[in-house]
């Protein structure tokens, strides 16, 4: 029979070997600080690696809400059917950071995620899939803000 106190110690070394890394492969601990600093959509695109110019696909979907009424929690979601695709890449152009969320995609993961993102003002959201190659593929919508997230 485990006590409480062995069932704590070991969360406490599971959680100190999390913190370490040694339970997690270093791809998912990476951080671009740079792709994250950067202004515009083709700046934060450059500093992950892509290196062609961002082209229009109907296989890139995203989906976003017409208006948000509250900026501070709005649901986003994008996929794509490309194949070589290495990582899907959502940004909002007008917030202070664009960059909102890198997936790193491999063959045996299914490209299509959803998460939450604040905004500060009515913009355009992008969807990119970045290609093996580098080519950077998208889709756009804009979605309007009437609360904003960023203390408005």
């Amino acid at each position: 029979m485990q006590t409480r106190r062995d069932t704590l110690r070991q969360g406490a070394l599971a959680a100190g070997a999390l913190a370490a890394g040694s339970l997690l492969p270093q791809q998912v601990l990476a951080y671009n600080k740079a792709a994250f600093e950067v202004k515009g959509v083709p700046d934060a695109l450059k500093a992950l690696g892509a290196t062609g110019a961002l082209t229009e696909s109907k296989d890139v979907s995203l989906t976003a809400p017409d208006i948000a009424e509250n900026g501070a929690v709005v649901p986003l979601a994008l996929s794509t059917t490309l194949p070589n695709v290495k990582q899907l890449v959502l940004m909002v152009e007008k917030n202070p950071s664009p960059l909102v969320a890198v997936f790193n995609v491999t063959p045996d993961i299914e490209a299509s995620f959803a998460t939450r993102s604040k905004m500060g003002q009515s913009s355009d959201v992008y969807a990119i899939a970045v290609t093996t190659d580098g080519k950077a593929l998208f889709t756009k919508k804009e979605v309007k803000v009437t609360l904003g997230g960023c203390g408005g």
